[in-house]
């Protein structure tokens, strides 16, 4: 008798996924358990070179129970999360199976899974990993039970902002009206490609986690801000309006003026919430002071800051304006000098830093305020990893002993 203590080789599916930064804010919800947005909201895919999850999901007779790993550490598979993807992911894997569809192999709907995700990123650093941990989660779970079409709506299930990592580029996630949540969706506004010159710097304040989640943050604030049911309702849908098009024309400045708007006004309403939450730190502050005070200097927007719930700014400017920006974070925030790569990611040419601009900035200083800056630029959405050798999962259907 053979025992089956390998598991066949089509039941074991790695994909990535990015992470997205939005640029009008998603903050609160009509309805926790199906997570629906009291206003739509606009993102951008980083790309996935610099950040990502990676996500192996394996079936197989051989697994006793569904099983995960979260960035080496076995996690509950019961977290109503995770179980709401794999709920809604095995519906259509059986739906599919009775509408008989002749190319879908059924054995593994009954089979237990094991998933093993891990992020090349410091998780709850403000860098949204919730986002790419569920997008990926979701993506490598329909490419094993074979399902295709709107995904978004499922990862929507598991974190509100995953839905908009399910694809690249510039992303709306569509807030809908209806109490099922079946029409609150991503939607692709342009693919990675149209903005070639844009580029993005995450400047990493702390790697820390945050002082209050996002999840009973944004509860609090729905119920005790009136500021944010005000940008919820009379805010966000001509901001909405407006980021599209600055988006479709390649305005920069456009663009750029409402991201920090957006990204101040979010935070705006973090402090009208009751008892206040405070997510920007003095690091965070100066941050912004001197992102104005390099527009004023060069008598244009050149540069925008976002922040999500965290201290952590992210950076959009143009690509020719990256080596004299940097060079400005790195003179008003300076690293330590044995502290390693400074700058990770796509790489900066080296710039001059005037004088006049110094003095135009004329900031205190703040040593090791950023302890690194990832250089990045707009990216496409999830894809499989073709290379059997990046499976996270071994033969076994357990976590590789990573070297």
């Amino acid at each position: 008798m053979l025992i089956h203590s390998h598991m066949d080789k089509s039941n074991i599916v790695t994909c990535t996924a990015p992470v997205n930064i939005a640029v009008i804010k998603y903050w609160g919800k009509r309805n926790e358990e199906l997570i629906l947005p009291i206003n739509s909201s606009l993102s951008v895919t980083l790309h996935q070179d610099q950040l990502k999850t990676t996500t192996t999901v394996a079936t197989s007779r051989s697994f006793q129970e569904d099983r995960i790993w979260l960035n080496g550490k076995e996690e509950d598979i019961n977290h109503p999360r995770i179980q709401s993807c794999l709920r809604e992911i095995r519906r259509l894997a059986r739906k599919r199976r009775s509408d008989g569809d002749p190319g879908f192999d059924l054995t593994s709907l009954s089979h237990k899974v094991h998933i093993c995700s891990v992020n090349n990123f410091p998780t709850a650093a403000g860098l949204a990993s919730s986002a790419a941990g569920f997008a990926c989660l979701v993506y490598t779970l329909a490419q094993v039970f074979g399902i295709e079409g709107e995904l978004s709506g499922i990862a929507r299930q598991g974190s509100g902002s995953a839905c908009r990592s399910m694809y690249g580029g510039f992303v709306q996630w569509i807030m809908g009206q209806k109490d099922d949540g079946k029409d609150s969706l991503a939607q692709q506004v342009e693919p990675e490609t149209h903005w070639p010159e844009l580029r993005i710097l995450v400047l990493v304040a702390s790697a820390e986690r945050k002082p209050i989640g996002s999840t009973s943050g944004m509860q609090t604030s729905v119920q005790t801000s009136c500021l944010l049911k005000h940008r919820a309702e009379s805010v966000v849908p001509g901001r909405m309006v407006e980021m599209t098009e600055a988006v479709q024309r390649k305005d920069f400045a456009a663009f750029a003026e409402l991201t920090m708007k957006d990204s101040n006004q979010f935070h705006a309403t973090c402090l009208d919430t009751y008892p206040p939450i405070f997510y920007l730190n003095n690091v965070s502050q100066q941050v912004i002071s001197l992102v104005h005070r390099y527009n004023r200097h060069h008598g244009e927007t050149r540069a925008a800051y976002t922040f999500d719930a965290g201290p952590n700014a992210v950076i959009f400017i143009l690509q020719q304006h990256v080596p004299e920006f940097v060079q400005a974070v790195q003179h008003f925030f300076p690293p330590e000098s044995n502290g390693g790569q400074f700058i990770k990611g796509l790489p900066v040419n080296h710039a001059a830093l005037s004088e006049e601009l110094k003095r135009a900035i004329g900031l205190e200083p703040m040593p090791k305020g950023i302890s690194y800056i990832i250089s990045t630029k707009a990216g496409p959405g999830p894809c499989v990893v073709e290379d059997p050798a990046q499976h996270l999962l071994g033969s076994d259907g357990l976590p590789k002993k990573t070297a």
